[in-house]
């Protein structure tokens, strides 16, 4: 299962409408406005200025306005991508990974954000496609401590950006990785010989650096596209958000020969407070951008309460909309969940109390939407 990116952002940047003649990576038509890829390589504009930037470890948050632009989509660079019939599975294996480096880290959580989670954009320059939806392992760098002379476990991360990567070129990936700590509950500090190996060591990368990938792995969380008018229900607690940026910039920014969304996305994401959102402006814009075609409703437990006065969480989001939700699942919606494992049954407990208000059986309507192909679900 992969952890920080489906395994595993109270930051607001500057989104602003760009020239057409931005790169002919982003190939767009004269006069027309278009994303650009320096704008967006964590789904923000970012603005730098001592004023407005603070450093935590070796990534900052960046404080600026969310501007709307048009709707205009970024041409594909790479349409070789779409050529496969079937997704790439295990290109590189544990025992021979690729070698990617590092683009850029950053951190997209603001400084009330419990912990810190970071964008990490990797050149695999081309050598290791994958499809929306799908994981990559990472090798850190060191030995096993359970194995000694043996090399440190893989951990598998949900990639966070479409087919073509931030650039939109085909060659980078984006995971998505919230930093692993242990906070010793005797002392109250934290301990840093238990903290995440792998989740350190990409938060702490620099631009250059080298890092060892295995995969692309999984089919669970594949984005269904054989039905373009589909409806797709998202749901995310954390850094779970990773695999449905990769859908969404795919359905919204990108302009996809091959796939023409026309139906609706639907994502509830959970977290912690404001601080914790994970690219939000970029989610905002769509919303703004494809009314239609988007809806996005968010769940902060430590500053919003659900109907019952207590704290929101997502399955309590769920439940607000769960005449609508359930109506789209019985015409054929696909729903997704990712994140942490301890968010299912929160959400299983809510899906059940609402069929049984509807004279439904949970058990029985939860086979048919696995039979269905509809339910898909990674957690870690």
């Amino acid at each position: 299962m992969a952890q920080a990116a489906c395994f595993q952002v109270g930051v607001s940047h500057l989104v602003t409408p760009v020239a057409a003649n931005i790169s002919s990576s982003n190939k767009v038509s004269p006069g027309q406005q278009a994303w650009s890829s320096d704008a967006f390589l964590s789904g923000r504009r970012v603005q730098w200025s001592a004023k407005n930037a603070t450093r935590r470890s070796n990534a900052a948050r960046v404080v600026a306005a969310y501007t709307p632009t048009t709707a205009t989509k970024v041409a594909i660079t790479a349409p070789e991508l779409e050529e496969p019939a079937e997704p790439p599975m295990n290109t590189w294996k544990n025992k021979e990974p690729f070698i990617a480096t590092v683009k850029s880290v950053e951190r997209i959580v603001g400084e009330n954000a419990p912990g810190e989670t970071c964008h990490i954009v990797i050149d695999h320059g081309g050598q290791a496609p994958y499809w929306e939806g799908q994981s990559y392992g990472v090798i850190p760098p060191g030995e096993n401590p359970k194995k000694p002379g043996q090399p440190n476990a893989v951990r598998l991360y949900s990639i966070a950006s479409s087919r073509y990567g931030d650039e939109f070129d085909g060659k980078t990936a984006s995971l998505c990785v919230r930093r692993a700590v242990y906070w010793d509950p005797e002392t109250g500090k934290e301990d840093p010989a238990k903290k995440g190996v792998c989740s350190n060591f990409l938060c702490d990368a620099k631009p250059g650096d080298k890092v060892q990938i295995t995969g692309p792995s999984g089919k669970v969380m594949l984005l269904p596209e054989s039905d373009p008018g589909a409806t797709h229900i998202m749901v995310a607690t954390g850094t779970g958000i990773a695999p449905y940026r990769g859908y969404l910039r795919r359905m919204f920014m990108e302009d996809v020969p091959t796939f023409k969304f026309r139906g609706l996305a639907w994502l509830f994401l959970g977290v912690a407070n404001s601080d914790a959102l994970l690219y939000h402006d970029e989610f905002s814009k769509f919303k703004n951008d494809f009314p239609d075609n988007f809806r996005y409703d968010i769940a902060l437990s430590r500053e919003q309460k659900n109907a019952s006065g207590g704290k929101m969480y997502v399955q309590d989001k769920i439940e607000e909309y769960s005449e609508e939700l359930f109506k789209m699942l019985d015409e054929g919606a696909h729903i997704y969940f990712c994140g942490l494992r301890g968010m299912m049954p929160g959400i299983q407990e809510t899906l059940k109390r609402v069929a049984e208000s509807r004279g439904e059986s949970w058990d029985a309507k939860l086979k048919q939407l696995k039979a269905n192909k509809q339910w898909h679900v990674e957690v870690y």
